[in-house]
């Protein structure tokens, strides 16, 4: 997947709500789209990073956006991770199972020597198309208030055409406009 590039329709199974869950990206047409691919399920960085995104879930959801988290576990291992970590019991977002990395190779986060997904970040917007793409490295965690600041810069550069971003900017701070100085704050 490149930046501008539509997603493809994708259709997984999913632990979200105590459940098993059909999970198909076309029903998110028309909300952004966050994706969070980590490596394994019973890890060590990856439930402080679903921890910190779930802290701030209803943040993304009051941007307008549903997060979903990415891994090539199936739906039996993220619920029996649900069941026994107090950091996972706090996740309210959908869970995607990954088991034949398919997922994962689609946007490029996955390790055929290992069977794993890179730690990866995804925004897409309401049309489905790709505007941010994050990988790491997986001994390098993310932040999720990080993914939540793109996630608001992207949305205010769709919605204010013309406008662009500085660096850290956020929500209230002052945008550019290219050709121009520092414009208010909006």
């Amino acid at each position: 997947m490149r930046i501008g590039e539509k997603i493809s329709d994708f259709e997984t199974k999913a632990y979200h709500d105590g459940e098993e869950k059909a999970v198909k990206f076309s029903d998110y047409r028309g909300k952004w789209l966050v994706l969070i691919f980590y490596p394994a399920d019973f890890t060590f960085i990856c439930p402080t990073e679903l921890e910190e995104a779930a802290d701030l879930y209803d943040e993304f959801k009051k941007a307008g956006a549903e997060v979903m988290s990415v891994s090539t576990d199936t739906v039996f291992v993220h619920k029996a991770w649900h069941d026994h970590s107090p950091a996972i019991k706090k996740v309210k977002f959908p869970m995607l199972a990954d088991p034949t990395g398919n997922l994962c190779r689609e946007f490029g986060t996955y390790i055929e020597s290992e069977g794993l997904s890179l730690r990866g970040n995804f925004i897409i917007d309401p049309d489905g198309v790709l505007q941010s793409i994050e990988i790491n490295a997986n001994n390098i965690g993310r932040n999720a208030n990080e993914l939540l600041r793109k996630l608001h810069a992207a949305k205010f550069v769709r919605e204010n055409k013309g406008m662009v971003c500085p660096a850290s900017w956020s929500p209230g701070k002052k945008t550019l406009k290219p050709g121009l100085d520092l414009v208010g704050k909006i």
